[in-house]
């Protein structure tokens, strides 16, 4: 089985957005859109919106399973206040759920946390708990800056974090760390904010003591975990300067890394310098790059092409497509 760790509902009906809008329409105003106020969404409409998207590249690329979240540039925690994100947050997940019913084979769920500046991190607890109990969801997307872009929140390694950790070590679920949009416009969303957040997020882990708290806590890293990987040498150098543990014993255990990196050059160097069993194999298909490489006339997304062509042996194989995301995920056997 080929089990992409990192998909996005990018196509979603427009009834969702709309619902969407409305939201923001109304703070402006002062109120808070309820959630009945949501448009109907048929199973249709949902059908329609993944056949000739997401369910099409699977065929097209040999993948069998995504596990799948809402899309990540749109959970935008800045906006609104905590009711407007738990409201947005809920309606995302319930179509999310929808998705993996209609289509058990295809997809497994990941939940959107409903948080936002200035509100503890437990608050969200309650929802990620919703998902995965009642709604067969496996994992959870953190975002450590609902501010987007500002930066406003404690460090992942600080205690603000740790109710919401604590609940994610009882439900034996790891949060793949994925910030939103940015509403900084130093920072463009994609090409930057996401993966200075990946890079931010594995700094904040070297130097804080998190995995001494919590030695069952998983986080994936996306986006082939920013600079990371380029700049492997410099964080075994800051790790030896600041007297932390060697890399390898510290921080590998916990912390996991996917393939979104979109050149063959970047999965090789992702593979050469990361050991191989910390390493899942994701796309992030329909999400930040959609077009063509004019270089190998091949989609710049469809990261399985630069796994085949690597020199790795069937054992490392497995462990990159599936035996890493079942170790990581393990409600997937559930």
């Amino acid at each position: 089985m080929i089990i992409d760790c990192h998909g996005h509902y990018t196509t979603a009906p427009a009834a969702l957005q709309k619902f969407r809008d409305e939201q923001v329409a109304g703070l402006k105003g002062g109120v808070d859109i309820l959630s009945s106020a949501q448009p109907s969404i048929s199973d249709d409409q949902i059908r329609d919106s993944l056949e000739n998207a997401q369910l099409k590249l699977q065929r097209d690329r040999g993948t069998d399973l995504t596990i799948f979240s809402p899309r990540a540039s749109a959970m935008a925690h800045h906006i609104g206040n905590e009711t407007t994100s738990q409201r947005w947050t809920q309606a995302c997940n319930d179509l999310i759920h929808r998705v993996c019913t209609l289509y058990p084979e295809n997809f497994v769920g990941v939940c959107q946390l409903p948080q936002s500046p200035g509100v503890a991190p437990v608050n969200g607890a309650a929802e990620l708990e919703r998902c995965v109990e009642e709604l067969g969801f496996i994992g959870c997307n953190l975002n450590p800056d609902p501010s987007g872009g500002h930066w406003t929140s404690p460090p992942l390694t600080d205690r603000h974090w740790y109710p919401l950790y604590e609940k994610m070590v009882e439900l034996d679920v790891p949060a793949m760390v994925h910030v939103s949009s940015s509403c900084n416009p130093n920072f463009h969303a994609t090409g930057a904010h996401y993966l200075n957040a990946d890079t931010t997020a594995f700094m904040q882990f070297l130097t804080g003591d998190l995995f001494k708290d919590f030695p069952t806590l998983r986080f994936i890293i996306p986006h082939g975990g920013g600079a990371v990987p380029y700049h492997w040498g410099r964080y075994r150098g800051l790790a030896q300067d600041l007297k932390r543990p060697l890399l390898g014993d510290y921080l590998l255990k916990n912390v996991f890394f996917d393939t979104c990196v979109y050149h063959l050059p970047g999965i090789e160097l992702l593979l050469k310098v990361i050991p191989v069993d910390n390493v899942i194999f994701g796309s992030e298909m329909v999400g930040a790059v959609r077009g063509i490489d004019p270089e190998t006339g091949q989609y710049f997304d469809d990261t399985k092409r630069y796994i085949d062509a690597l020199p790795l042996s069937e054992a490392d194989r497995r462990k990159v497509f599936e035996g890493n995301a079942r170790k990581v995920f393990p409600r997937l056997k559930r």
